[in-house]
């Protein structure tokens, strides 16, 4: 019998400060107007002085702990996506596994930029399948305000910091057919390399540098191939668009959101957007947002999610989730089945 990874817990933080499109104005050369009208966002939260991306990610997965009401000791997987780690090493996943005490399994990092999530996502699920862990967290954490340069209006206007997290448990299917985490779908160009990375780094300077965008090419490319992606995702488990009840996208861009949206035939009330609160989190954005949404009940236990994000690489992916714990129903998505599952909170 296939084993499936239930996403049965979500968790996010954000930092403290936040910064107002207005305050950036009398930094940069730059205003609400175009900022609003170019990228859909308003403000963004930045980590403060010594709040390291570790902290968030450690926030983050006990808020997914509290929900999912486990402990440290029962994760025997910890894989963190980010592109910020606190030291070029050890992993940031091994100081959260510190924080959680949850010494009974791996923790590492997955770097895939904005698509880092995904990445993780699909690493956790594919160990679970394979009957190597029975309890992941995945976590997508950012300090991305650290490789920002504040002179280029380009880029500093588009990102935030924060953390959000989910928690997956294995099931030897049963009750959890069509349940979880149904597909992942990755991939990567490397000949777009240069529209989108990083100036610096260990390899080849002394310091970190700063981000870099062709922001034109950057966006024709995630409209065709996060619309290439997300066709695939619905053609490997026979569903149509229409059988999709939240689309979570990764939050770059409001036209991008949007873009996809219109493709799919989707309503707005079907598509989770945080971007013009917490602008573009890298890794922390798709599950940022899925966590709101959660919390504030739009996401409920038996609805189908679809994930995708396109970062730095190029890399890009999507997942189709089940989201919950069913109960004693494998009806997945019938009316019965969803008012059978067992509350995840």
């Amino acid at each position: 019998m296939m084993r499936r990874s239930l996403m049965i817990a979500t968790g996010s933080y954000l930092p403290e400060r936040v910064v107002s499109n207005e305050e950036l104005s009398t930094w940069v050369d730059t205003s609400d107007e175009w900022i609003r009208q170019r990228t859909g966002i308003t403000q963004r939260h930045l980590a403060g002085e010594g709040e390291l991306t570790s902290d968030l990610a450690i926030k983050a997965a006990r808020n997914a702990l509290d929900m999912a009401g486990l402990e440290g000791e029962d994760i025997d997987l910890i894989v963190v996506a980010t592109t910020t780690p606190d030291d070029t090493f050890p992993a940031t996943a091994t100081k959260v596994q510190k924080a959680l005490g949850a010494f009974n399994g791996a923790a590492f990092d997955v770097q895939a930029v904005c698509a880092g999530f995904v990445y993780a996502l699909a690493v956790a699920d594919n160990f679970l399948k394979a009957g190597q862990a029975r309890t992941a967290l995945v976590i997508g954490a950012e300090t991305f305000s650290r490789l920002l340069d504040w002179e280029d209006r380009s880029t500093c206007v588009l990102f935030g910091d924060g953390a959000g997290a989910v928690l997956l448990r294995s099931t030897d299917g049963g009750t959890g057919n069509g349940w979880g985490v149904l597909s992942t779908h990755l991939h990567s160009d490397g000949r777009e390399r240069d529209i989108l990375y990083v100036d610096g780094g260990p390899s080849t300077t002394r310091t970190v540098g700063h981000v870099r965008m062709n922001g034109k090419e950057v966006f024709r490319h995630a409209v065709s191939k996060l619309s290439s992606v997300i066709d695939e995702s619905l053609d490997a488990n026979g569903l149509k668009a229409a059988d999709v009840d939240w689309l979570i996208p990764h939050q770059a861009n409001r036209r991008i959101i949007d873009a996809m949206a219109n493709r799919m035939k989707l309503p707005a009330e079907k598509v989770v957007v945080s971007i013009e609160r917490h602008a573009n989190t890298s890794a922390a954005s798709v599950p940022l947002a899925l966590d709101e949404a959660v919390r504030d009940g739009r996401v409920r236990s038996g609805d189908l999610l679809l994930l995708e994000a396109i970062g730095g690489g190029l890399a890009w992916g999507a997942g189709l989730v089940r989201f919950g714990v069913p109960a004693l129903s494998d009806r997945a998505g019938s009316e019965t089945a969803r008012e059978e599952v067992a509350p995840i909170a």
